[in-house]
């Protein structure tokens, strides 16, 4: 079978998981209608032509030779003993895509992730949507992806604290719960972005959450997130700022290069947020037109419990550290706790 074909079917699959989970999910006051629309709607826009030549450029992506890189690290795969022998395509090209089809980096990288896997299970393993842990942290919080892409290639995430009286829950199923999102966003991705817009919104961060998270926690989330998933930051956004702001960049701060910081921007209100992204690729809380923030998120906890076999599947694929040539890595040599902080580069 064609493997668009085949992809198409599988996605249509996960469409008809995530209207039956959203009848279990949403309360039964609310319509069955709605509950279609919810799901139905779960895809993300394709670039226009033009937006599309723009993302292959900043991916240094040729169509024509795409597909031998592909085939070159399946290869690559099957000979490294510690590695798995076979893994999914499209998450491969993700890969790819986030090293600019440079073979050697995406090498790297992709022995970092599944090294990841193995040494970091609190991050990598249970994604159990019916978990006590991940419930906590699916109710506080919202996240979306916008539909829509902007001119130069890039989606749109908004991340919010919505219930902000929660206090008691597990850091590290904080990082659990985004790594599972983002790997759902990976798979829905059809068409390659030419990077990542986040916005974060401050105004329900509290103290009592951030007193939290430990340096340790943001070492080994931030080394997760751009030293080994495929994801292109390009920019970052923190609409409302807490008062104790200054004290979040501290934390971070040393495991970051000064690029990243330029990428962030501070806005008080929405006025100046809307200079760096147009409104129809906001939600409406934050005075866009792509819908609501509810919505877009629930799209996401219908996928979650529609991937489930998916993400137990993957469980399983991560690197054997017994059979890898030379030394084994251990999580102290991967993360250099004991050790000095190395600063985190990004693309």
């Amino acid at each position: 079978m064609n493997r668009n074909v085949w992809e198409e079917l599988v996605l249509n699959d996960i469409f008809e998981k995530c209207i039956r989970f959203a009848f279990q999910w949403r309360s039964s006051s609310q319509s069955r209608q709605k509950c279609f629309h919810i799901c139905a709607m779960f895809h993300l826009e394709p670039p226009t032509p033009d937006q599309q030549v723009l993302i292959r450029q900043a991916l240094n992506e040729d169509v024509n030779t795409r597909d031998k890189d592909l085939e070159a690290i399946k290869d690559w795969l099957r000979k490294e003993p510690h590695l798995p022998d076979t893994w999914d395509d499209t998450m491969l090209m993700n890969f790819l895509r986030s090293c600019n089809f440079s073979l050697e980096k995406t090498k790297r990288r992709l022995d970092k992730y599944f090294t990841v896997k193995a040494v970091v299970p609190e991050f990598f393993t249970d994604y159990d949507i019916a978990s006590p842990e991940i419930r906590k942290i699916l109710n506080m919080v919202e996240i979306g992806t916008m539909p829509g892409i902007t001119p130069q290639g890039r989606r749109v995430h908004i991340v919010r604290i919505a219930t902000p009286e929660y206090e008691d829950f597990d850091t590290n199923c904080c990082g659990k719960v985004l790594f599972m999102l983002a790997h759902i966003y990976f798979k829905i991705e059809k068409e390659a972005s030419a990077g990542e817009i986040y916005v974060l919104d401050g105004e329900n961060c509290m103290l009592k959450h951030f007193l939290k998270f430990s340096p340790i926690f943001a070492k080994k989330f931030l080394v997760c997130t751009l030293d080994v998933l495929p994801v292109k930051i390009k920019e970052v956004h923190i609409l409302n700022p807490p008062f104790f702001v200054d004290s979040i960049v501290a934390l971070v701060k040393p495991f970051l290069k000064e690029k990243f910081f330029k990428r962030a921007h501070f806005h008080k209100d929405l006025s100046t947020l809307h200079e760096y992204i147009s409104k129809d690729l906001l939600p409406e809380e934050y005075g866009g037109t792509a819908g609501k923030l509810k919505l877009h998120w629930d799209k996401y906890l219908a996928a979650c419990e529609a991937f489930k076999p998916w993400f137990k599947e993957q469980e399983k694929i991560k690197a054997d550290e017994s059979k890898r040539p030379g030394k084994a890595t251990s999580y102290e040599d991967f993360f250099g706790l004991h050790g000095s902080f190395r600063t985190l580069a990004v693309d």
